[in-house]
């Protein structure tokens, strides 16, 4: 299970704080990324991270603003959002892609994710 939280309306130049709570998984067999999918648009990539935790990607236009890491402990991800424009307004969604064989993919691609969050509403206005 997937559940996201932390969103909410920011005025532009704002911050937040996107959490994800997995259950059911061991963080050190997935790779965990952060999508959104904005009015009009169709899902997009934000970020993941691997299963060990050390490498990251991130979408062109929020690399130098987000930040997403990981609790282990706590089973959680996050994805630290600075600087917020109004382009960035959408659903965030946080997913889970499954560890096969030793293999995963450190990709944006949804169709690589296996389960997903409902989601949670990030309105970026003034």
């Amino acid at each position: 299970q997937v559940v996201e939280s932390g969103g909410g309306l920011v005025q532009p130049g704002g911050s937040l704080r996107l959490s994800c709570v997995i259950s059911g998984f061991t963080l050190d067999t997935i790779v965990i990324g952060w999508f959104r999918q904005g009015p009009g648009k169709e899902r997009e990539g934000v970020s993941c991270i691997s299963s060990s935790g050390f490498r990251t990607k991130y979408k062109d236009t929020v690399k130098d603003r987000f930040t997403m890491s990981r609790d282990d402990a706590k089973k959680t991800a996050y994805l630290q959002m600075n600087n917020l424009e109004p382009e960035d307004t959408a659903v965030y969604y946080c997913a889970v892609q499954k560890r096969e064989a030793g293999v995963e993919y450190i990709s944006l691609a949804p169709s690589k994710y296996d389960v997903w969050g409902q989601g949670t509403q990030v309105t970026v206005s003034s």
